[in-house]
């Protein structure tokens, strides 16, 4: 007995309706593509030998450590410059940090140069904050009165770990602040 085999055709993918998708939609898709400009700053760490070198006097060496109760504005020379303690409502005071890196910026107008100290801990949004309260200041523009102009404070930034607080230095500290009340 004869056995009939049927003959079977190779299927064809058909492709055409995925290629017409494909041509309508990638030009689609890049005309409505948003491209993000991506805002870069140069920063610079500290020495490794940056505690040992040689301290100038007469040169500034602005610091400014975040706390989770206050900003420092100090000289590594000179000491503490100023404490910025946190609003009521326990938020860093950022325009206070602007208005005394302006009035720094005033008496030292060459120098370019701070450091941002931060503990561990310190949120990013932070830092980026104090960082943008150092690096400039808007001020009213003499020539179009009612606008202001960003005025450039301390550009060359520098970001550290911020020195830990001890509990002796904490008490005098809290004595000296008793005694002036």
């Amino acid at each position: 007995m004869r056995v009939r085999r049927l003959r079977k055709e190779t299927a064809h993918l058909e492709v055409t309706a995925f290629i017409n998708l494909i041509v309508v939609l990638v030009p689609f898709l890049l005309s409505t593509a948003v491209f993000t400009k991506l805002a870069v700053m140069d920063l610079s760490l500290p020495a490794p030998a940056a505690g040992v070198m040689q301290l100038q006097v007469d040169k500034l060496q602005l610091e400014v450590v975040i706390r989770p109760d206050a900003l420092d504005v100090g000289d590594r020379v000179g000491g503490l410059i100023l404490h910025i303690p946190n609003t009521a409502d326990g938020a860093y005071d950022f325009k206070a940090l602007n208005a005394e890196m302006l009035v720094i910026k005033q008496r030292f107008p060459d120098e370019k140069a701070a450091s941002v100290l931060a503990q561990a801990n310190t949120p990013y949004e932070t830092l980026v904050q104090a960082m943008d309260a150092m690096r400039a200041t808007p001020t009213p523009d003499p020539a179009h009165p009612g606008r202001s102009v960003s005025t450039e404070l301390f550009p060359a930034l520098a970001i550290g770990d911020a020195p830990v607080k001890s509990a002796g230095a904490a008490a005098p500290a809290a004595a000296t602040a008793q005694k002036g009340k």
